[in-house]
């Protein structure tokens, strides 16, 4: 297929891609380069500078390209700052995503592949999270991903719609060759930011609250890496030939680990040791968070390819440890 891969110069996105190209598909890119890299995409792959909200823009990019499927990854993904500048993920998570689907249905392009997140949930009622689970956000930004998954379901029913929405937990790795990974400015996930510590490029990292009801003490969650969950959105692509498909899987290993594995992970890997400082819980911050991905294994065959936490935190590391300004282009 030829597939518009909206954000597909970011982190997930950049990784779709070459999923993408390895499975026969044919991507073409859109992203606005707020957090995308050049350095993260192919020379080969058209890459068109843009934002998601421009229907001209993207109108013209569809009919150009001849493009039969969307994916959108293109969101502003900073929960603190969702909090604390609601209106900027408003306008480019909701209205921004609207005005795409909008031009998506004019020009009669009617499959959609949605980056959604765990954060929908909010704190949620049991472990492991499953798919029918009560959707309560407890920040702006999971309630803009949620605001589309119910805008999704209203075009399936009244425009034919296909969709499939990838409620994804804590994404990490990267590439298998070390050729693309993680570059986020500023960083705020914890792989990243413990091997950069153990690099000593930045001060001792921060480990907020010890005093949790788990194992050690620190919060869980579950790590998966961006290549399987590539993949997971790529294998839903067959799903969407029937008009009015509207699908819903919740990506993780199912194995949460602690903040404190997290580091003795990047040790292990690494030789080197994460310093880290003890410090006060974050308000919102739930004990533990991991999936039930059942239904996605069922349903479209998916397989984990790195179901445990060493490997990768490895594939992190190997990127990380050459690349300390991540890409040239930024």
């Amino acid at each position: 297929m030829i597939v518009l891969v909206v954000g597909g110069a970011g982190y997930i996105g950049s990784h779709c891609v070459r999923q993408l190209v390895a499975t026969g598909h044919h991507p073409v890119v859109l992203d606005n380069m707020v957090f995308g890299h050049r350095g993260a995409v192919e020379e080969n792959i058209p890459l068109y500078e843009g934002d998601l909200g421009d229907c001209d823009l993207v109108g013209q990019i569809l009919v150009d390209e001849k493009i039969e499927l969307v994916m959108h990854f293109a969101a502003f993904a900073y929960v603190g700052e969702s909090v604390t500048d609601p209106l900027k993920y408003y306008f480019n998570n909701v209205v921004a995503t609207l005005r795409l689907l909008e031009t998506m249905l004019s020009e009669g392009v009617t499959k959609f592949v949605f980056s959604s997140t765990c954060a929908t949930f909010g704190v949620p009622q049991r472990m492991p999270i499953t798919e029918d689970l009560p959707q309560a956000p407890i920040n702006p930004y999971g309630q803009t991903k949620l605001d589309i998954e119910n805008v999704l379901k209203s075009l399936a029913h009244a425009h034919g719609l296909s969709f499939a929405a990838f409620r994804y937990f804590n994404a990490a790795g990267a590439a298998e060759d070390a050729s693309i990974g993680e570059a986020h400015n500023p960083e705020s996930h914890l792989i990243p930011l413990a091997i950069d510590a153990a690099l000593e490029r930045r001060p001792p990292l921060k480990v907020f609250g010890n005093d949790y009801p788990t194992p050690d003490g620190t919060c869980l969650r579950d790590y998966v890496h961006v290549d399987d969950l590539s993949r997971a959105h790529i294998a839903a692509f067959d799903k969407l030939d029937k008009p009015g498909t509207g699908l819903f899987y919740n990506l993780g290993t199912g194995t949460p680990n602690s903040v404190l594995e997290v580091l003795n992970a990047v040790e292990k890997v690494s030789g080197k040791k994460v310093p880290y400082q003890m410090a006060e819980r974050r308000a919102g911050d739930p004990p533990e968070l991991y999936a039930d991905s059942s239904k996605a294994k069922k349903e479209l065959g998916w397989e984990i390819k790195y179901p445990t936490l060493e490997p990768i935190v490895a594939s992190a590391w190997a990127w990380h440890k050459n690349r300390p300004n991540g890409y040239d282009d930024k």
